[in-house]
């Protein structure tokens, strides 16, 4: 089987762990040099420490596939602050001209996590 995992860029790994921590992920391991690795399900993501990342104009970012975006953005809205300072915020999910139910989820450090169900998954539409 193959898979692909993004690497994203963390300004502070001890904040990226507390804010997916949040979101039910797990730290899976930090392989001390400054190193970072998160999972929730199947879901994995890894973060390099770069402490000079600007959370405005980063350019992290990948695409996460759920069962259902609807619930999982009715679940994580509660947990995440909007935050000016960084662009950290939950985006409510809308129906694509693709076929996709998609949310959003923008961390402390900039990275933008689009998340998406297969609109005949039951999402709303």
């Amino acid at each position: 089987m193959e898979h692909a995992v993004p690497i994203l860029p963390s300004r502070d790994l001890g904040e990226t762990l507390a804010f997916y921590a949040a979101l039910g992920f797990e730290s899976l391991g930090e392989e001390g040099w400054d190193y970072l690795i998160l999972g929730r399900g199947t879901v994995r993501l890894h973060f390099a420490h770069q402490p000079d990342v600007d959370p405005l104009s980063s350019a992290g970012s990948c695409y996460v596939y759920v069962e259902d975006a609807d619930a999982l953005y009715r679940a994580w809205a509660p947990l995440i602050q909007a935050d000016p300072a960084t662009g950290s915020r939950v985006v409510p999910p809308t129906s694509t001209e693709h076929g996709m139910r998609e949310m959003a989820v923008v961390d402390r450090s900039g990275n933008l996590l689009r998340i998406g169900s297969p609109l005949d998954a039951g999402g709303a539409g």
